[in-house]
């Protein structure tokens, strides 16, 4: 069998193997016998090239990036998203009265403080359309975020989880365990501060 690459092309240019008509293998040609018997454990252990193969050269570009604080960034307090209350208080600071359900995010750190907020989808009276990509992505990519809080209202102002509300949810919280970033809870925002927390009514 002929060897890939350099080695093959330039055993075949030197005349060390010829083909064998009969079977199509390639055979060493008694003249590079010896020849072969030299060069060819050298460059199987070796990786190395024959002598006259040419060599290609890459270049490789390496990127590296950090996140640092900048001097004299004020450091503020954050207080801990510990209560169904506090969560949709914020959320209706957060989503936009403008008669459409909004989807979004609260992503938090280990101690439950509020790191990002980030708004999954806009959709239409009724509905919105929401995918975990969407939901997990950028808490994989955002540092510090150890679990999530899913938040959204409906326009309606009646808080009531739909059934397509209660199969996301699902579907979210499974693909949350799957990627060590809990759901927390799931709370749906109505009119003059109505408001359902999925994990008061163990829904979750």
């Amino acid at each position: 069998m002929l060897p890939v690459g350099p080695l093959g092309d330039w055993l075949l240019k030197q005349r060390l193997v010829r083909k064998n008509p009969r079977t199509g293998w390639f055979d060493i040609a008694p003249a590079g016998r010896r020849a072969a018997k030299q060069w060819i454990p050298a460059f199987a252990q070796s990786g190395a090239s024959p002598p006259d193969a040419q060599t290609t050269n890459y270049t490789i570009h390496v990127v590296r990036f950090r996140v640092v604080r900048e001097p004299g960034a004020p450091r503020t307090r954050r207080t801990p998203l510990s209560t169904p209350s506090a969560v949709a208080a914020l959320a209706a600071q957060l989503i936009p009265d403008d008669a459409r359900e909004h989807f979004g995010v609260l992503m938090l750190d280990a101690q439950n403080r509020l790191v990002v907020y980030h708004g999954v989808s806009t959709g239409t009276l009724s509905a919105s359309l929401v995918h975990p990509r969407e939901v997990f992505g950028p808490a994989l990519r955002v540092m510090g975020v150890a679990s999530i809080i899913l938040v959204h209202n409906h326009p309606s102002g009646e808080p009531t989880p739909s059934r397509e509300d209660l199969r996301l949810t699902q579907q979210l919280v499974e693909a949350g365990q799957l990627l060590d970033i809990p759901v927390h809870d799931h709370v749906i925002v109505g009119a003059d501060g109505a408001y359902v927390s999925f994990a008061d009514r163990g829904l979750l």
